[in-house]
């Protein structure tokens, strides 16, 4: 059974973060809980900051020259400070997995899709592979649609499919927080119904970090969100309070659309 009190703490949390691209200053001082099995969605205008933060926690900017961090996101229990530049950027998205705004599956089997991450851990064991496999895309609710066809290529999916393959091959690995970036803008309005309900069943195992322009999405699927501007959290609150109570001026000019 679930310990109550447990999931008011936090899995993860931004202290003084700043993120820079080369000179550019485009994360100042972020603090952010991420709550322990919770939906914590980022909102705000384009340009804000919202990808690049969430992009700190798999440590993506490391692909690009001359960024750099400054601050802390620890990842509790261990309080450990995953922006360091002692930590190991691997092991790390190995530990946190991210979808994308587009679904990425790779040029291989639905199956191979999945196992991908498993086989890079050095698990090669077939009947252990099948086991996660199955266990990931039922996770991701594909598996009755995809059992049948284990051996496919993904691209022989739709779109929705697609996106839920990536949703499995995030899970495949046991992420202990999975990170959303725009996961349904290039989905049609079914394909998005399905993967907002995903998204709530999956918080009862996992921790998740959602960036979103859909401000009706945010509103159905997270139970905390901040509202960033110009690199830098302008509030942050329950869900509810955000869009019925915010406390600042800009973020309700933002929720009402008199924004700008």
């Amino acid at each position: 059974m679930v310990n109550e009190p447990a999931l008011q703490t936090p899995k993860a949390e931004a202290k003084n973060l700043n993120f820079f691209y080369s000179a550019v200053h485009a994360l100042k001082n972020i603090d952010l809980p991420i709550m322990r099995r919770k939906v914590t969605a980022l909102i705000g205008p384009s340009g804000c900051g919202k990808t690049t933060f969430l992009r700190c926690f798999n440590r993506m900017h490391d692909l690009y020259p001359g960024n750099r961090y400054a601050g802390e996101i620890l990842l509790y229990p261990e309080g450990r400070n995953i922006v360091s530049p002692e930590a190991d950027p691997i092991e790390i998205r190995m530990s946190i997995s991210m979808v994308f705004q587009k679904p990425n599956p790779f040029p291989k089997s639905i199956y191979e899709n999945v196992a991908y991450g498993l086989r890079i851990r050095g698990i090669s064991k077939k009947a252990v592979l099948d086991e996660k496999v199955e266990k990931s895309l039922r996770g991701a609710a594909l598996w009755e649609e995809a059992k049948d066809r284990l051996q496919k290529s993904a691209f022989d999916l739709s779109g929705g499919q697609q996106q839920r393959l990536c949703i499995a091959r995030a899970l495949a690995t046991d992420p202990r927080i999975l990170l959303f970036d725009e996961p349904t803008s290039a989905l049609d309005p079914t394909a998005t119904t399905k993967i907002e309900e995903l998204i709530i069943e999956l918080k009862k195992e996992v921790t998740i970090l959602i960036v979103t322009h859909n401000m009706q999405q945010a509103a159905r699927v997270s139970d905390s969100t901040a509202f960033m501007y110009l690199g830098e959290i302008v509030e942050y609150d329950k869900t509810d309070k955000i869009f019925t109570a915010p406390s600042q001026r800009l973020t309700e000019e933002y929720i009402t659309g008199r924004f700008g």
